[in-house]
């Protein structure tokens, strides 16, 4: 991996901005692209320092921009690898509003597609999502089908995963796939932790918490989702490569998260549930994958759902690991 170049798209983003560190911990040239609308300059502050690191706010539906852009960095070195991690997050706005997900997460990748065939990149890493598979009751497998997601994030995230495979017939070499499960960590910008912050620090007498309490997920802290990716992208080498990846060990409640939220940052404060099955509409209230393939390819994470969790949140409150 070392002295590869890698273009990551949200890379200012939660997730993004985890990857990009690591990216290059790993000795990485990286080249880092964000629209800005949740992503954060502060979350790159540590890769700003490194001279291999070079960013530019910028949408990639934008693609004219992305062209210049990209003519630019090329002329250094090509690119390798796209690492194409922007994408809505919000899943309950785009439930309110459908184009935000045609924009934001499908027609995404369809232009960063259209940037790598310009640029001859011959690889893509997708992030993809639990929501791809509906609301299904079975233990989900990467094989599981047929896919009926409930949101229009999932829908539009399997779409996006139709494009990239099809571009493998046109001009790609090698993609991977990787659904991600719900995911916790410093740098959040969404979720229920982060909400729930958000929530007790406007009002430490009360939480309201949407739904009955009684989702129930698993949730990876971001550190090790990454560890997956970067493992999956070296010891997968199929054409197409797609995993799962998900904590070994269980799964937690929203009920469970926000009591834990509670004891942390406002011991007392009343939670006060909304009521039903779902959250949102396109909430999906519980699933379970099958990691087996993620454990036979020899990566496993180190820490439960529940001990994710309890990290996110001392992290979150700006109390560390």
């Amino acid at each position: 991996m070392k002295n590869e170049v890698s273009l990551v798209t949200g890379a200012a983003g939660f997730i993004g901005s985890h990857l990009v560190d690591r990216l290059l911990d790993s000795g990485h040239r990286v080249i880092g692209v964000d629209n800005l609308i949740l992503g954060r300059r502060a979350n790159l502050a540590d890769a700003a320092k490194n001279d291999q690191f070079s960013f530019v706010e910028l949408d990639v539906n934008d693609v004219e921009a992305g062209l210049a852009f990209l003519r630019e960095e090329t002329a250094r070195s090509p690119i390798q690898t796209v690492w194409h991690l922007a994408a809505n997050s919000d899943i309950q706005a785009g439930g309110l509003d459908p184009d935000v997900d045609l924009r934001l997460t499908f027609l995404t990748t369809y232009n960063v597609l259209k940037l790598a065939q310009t640029f001859k990149i011959p690889q893509i890493v997708f992030a993809s999502t639990s929501a791809i598979y509906g609301d299904n009751d079975r233990v989900l497998k990467e094989d599981t089908g047929p896919l009926f997601p409930v949101s229009n994030y999932g829908a539009m995230k399997l779409a996006s995963e139709g494009i990239i495979t099809a571009a493998l017939e046109r001009f790609l070499q090698r993609a991977w796939i990787c659904r991600f499960p719900n995911v916790v960590g410093g740098r959040a910008t969404h979720g229920a932790i982060f909400d729930f912050i958000k929530k007790l620090r406007a009002n430490p007498a009360e939480l309201e918490v949407l739904g009955d309490g009684l989702q129930e997920k698993p949730y990876l802290h971001v550190r090790e989702l990454v560890d997956a990716m970067l493992f999956i992208f070296q010891r997968s080498q199929e054409k197409l490569n797609c995993f799962n990846i998900a904590p070994e060990k269980g799964a937690s409640t929203v009920r469970s998260i926000a009591e834990a939220v509670v004891r942390a940052a406002a011991p007392g404060a009343r939670i006060r549930y909304t009521g039903g099955s779902r959250g949102w509409v396109g909430d999906v209230p519980r699933f379970r994958y099958s990691t087996e393939k993620l454990k036979a390819l020899g990566w496993s994470p180190k820490l439960s759902s529940d001990e994710a969790v309890e990290l996110a949140i001392r992290e979150n409150l700006g109390r560390g690991a």
